[in-house]
C-alpha cells in the first residue's frame, strides 16, 4: 500500500489522500476536495484513480467529487445513509474496499456526523479517519453529530486498535490540539516535547502519529488521568468525585468547543 497525504493549503487545513496499489497502479481517493492536486499526484505517479471514498458528507470533504468523477470516471463510495449525491456503493461496518491488492475495512464511526466512516488497513496498520480522530484531538459535533456517539466511537472502536496504527486525519490541527492537551494536562511531557515540532512543521510533509502516540498526547484518550480530571473540575465544579470516562470525555468536548 502506498499512501500519499495531500495538503490542500486551504483555510480549513484539509488533508486529501490517495491510496495506491503498487502492483496494479490503481488508486483510491479519500475526500478529494482539491481534485487538481489529487489528479496531479496520480498523474505524476502513473496511477489510475478508480474509486473515491467520502468519510462524511460535509462540503469540505465532498466538494471535489463531481470534478474528480468527470476526470476519471471513478466510482463513489460513502456511508449508505450519507446525504451525498451520486453514491455508487453505500458502505456499512465490516465492508471491505479494495483497490488492486489493497484491502481497507470500513468502520462505522458516528459522532462528528451520524454517517461518518473510517477506513482501516490491517497490513500495514493505518487508519484514515476523516474528522473523527485528529492528531492530538477529536472531531466536533456541531453539524449533524452527537458527542455521546463520538465517545462510543472512541471507547468501543478507536481505543482498541493496535498501537502501531498510523493515523491519517482529514485536517491538520496538530499544533492547536497539543496546546489544548497541555492546557488540560500541563505536565504532559510527550505533548510538550512534540509541540515545537508541530509548530514548525511543513504540512506538505506532516508528521504522522500512531495510535500509541495518540494515547500519550491526545487528551481524549487520557480520560482517567488525575491531572486531566483536576483541571477539568476547575471549569466544572459539579463534576463527580470519581467521574466516568464518558463524563470526562463529554466535558472535554464541551471545553474544546469554546477553547
Amino acid at each position: 500500500m502506498i499512501v500519499k497525504q495531500i495538503w490542500t493549503g486551504n483555510a480549513y487545513r484539509n488533508f486529501n489522500y490517495l491510496i495506491a496499489c503498487p502492483t496494479s497502479d490503481e488508486a483510491l481517493a479519500i475526500d478529494p476536495l482539491d481534485h487538481k492536486k489529487c489528479l496531479a499526484v496520480a498523474r505524476d505517479n502513473g496511477w489510475t484513480i478508480t474509486q473515491i471514498v467520502n468519510t462524511h458528507e460535509h462540503h469540505d470533504h465532498i466538494g471535489g467529487n463531481a470534478k474528480m468523477i468527470a476526470a476519471t470516471g471513478a466510482k463513489l463510495l460513502a456511508h449508505a445513509n450519507a446525504k451525498i449525491a451520486g453514491i455508487d456503493y453505500g458502505l456499512a461496518a465490516g465492508d471491505v474496499v479494495q483497490v488492486g491488492g489493497v484491502k481497507l475495512e470500513v468502520l462505522d464511526t458516528p459522532g462528528h456526523t451520524m454517517t461518518h466512516i473510517c477506513l482501516l488497513s490491517r497490513n500495514p496498520p493505518a487508519l484514515f479517519c476523516g474528522d473523527t480522530l485528529f492528531n492530538a484531538g477529536a472531531g466536533n459535533c456541531h453539524n449533524g453529530g452527537h458527542p455521546h456517539e463520538l465517545y462510543q466511537t472512541f471507547a468501543a472502536q478507536l481505543a482498541k486498535l493496535a498501537d502501531d496504527t498510523a493515523i491519517y486525519p482529514g485536517h491538520d490541527y496538530l499544533e492547536t490540539n497539543l496546546r489544548f492537551t497541555l492546557d488540560r494536562e500541563p505536565s504532559n511531557r510527550a505533548a510538550a516535547e512534540l509541540l515545537p515540532t508541530a509548530a514548525a512543521q511543513d504540512p506538505n510533509h506532516a508528521l504522522v502519529t500512531t495510535l500509541g502516540q495518540e494515547k500519550q498526547i491526545n487528551t481524549f484518550f487520557r480520560l482517567n488521568h488525575l491531572e486531566v480530571i483536576a483541571q477539568l473540575r476547575l471549569q466544572f465544579p459539579d463534576l463527580a468525585a470519581q467521574p466516568s470516562e464518558k463524563e470526562v470525555f463529554l466535558h472535554l468536548r464541551e471545553m474544546r468547543n469554546r477553547w
